[in-house]
């Protein structure tokens, strides 16, 4: 008998091809990793609050096109930050993710293309602009000075 990861990974796949959708599926291990979620056609994770939580994060995060971290710049090293509010827009100014952060990492799957990425903590708000493409993956650091 098929597990259940096993189950729900082949059924991913499946609906991955059917859709025409490229297949970046993440492994599906149940090792710490956060639930996924979606909202319009953004599946994304976050989390990474504890070792084993932002380990397996790291884990699973080049099958992912983008990837959030934030920090606070501190001495003697630098911290983790969560509860980050994220506002992603694509290149016609459309919101296509508006969430708050688990943790210090999100992940995201998007489509191929140009996207205004604005994050706001503790009332500070960094924007950037990122190119993705959906079979790479684009790593991005927002930190704040403590």
């Amino acid at each position: 008998m098929k597990s259940k990861p096993t189950v729900l990974a082949a059924a991913l796949a499946a609906s991955c091809f059917a859709l025409g959708a490229p297949v970046l599926a993440a492994p599906v291990s149940g090792n710490g990793v956060p639930a996924a979620h979606t909202v319009g056609a953004v599946t994304y994770i976050s989390g990474g609050i504890g070792r084993t939580e932002a380990d397996a994060i790291k884990h699973v995060a080049k099958y992912y096109p983008l990837e959030l971290e934030f920090l606070r710049k501190a001495r003697p090293t630098d911290e983790y930050l969560a509860n980050v509010k994220v506002r992603i827009k694509d290149a016609h100014d459309r919101m296509v993710l508006d969430v708050a952060s688990d943790g210090p990492f999100l992940l995201a799957k998007l489509p191929s293309g140009k996207y205004t990425v604005s994050v706001e903590h503790d009332g500070r708000v960094q924007n950037r602009e990122v190119h993705v493409d959906s079979r790479d993956h684009r790593r991005v650091v927002f930190d704040w000075r403590a």
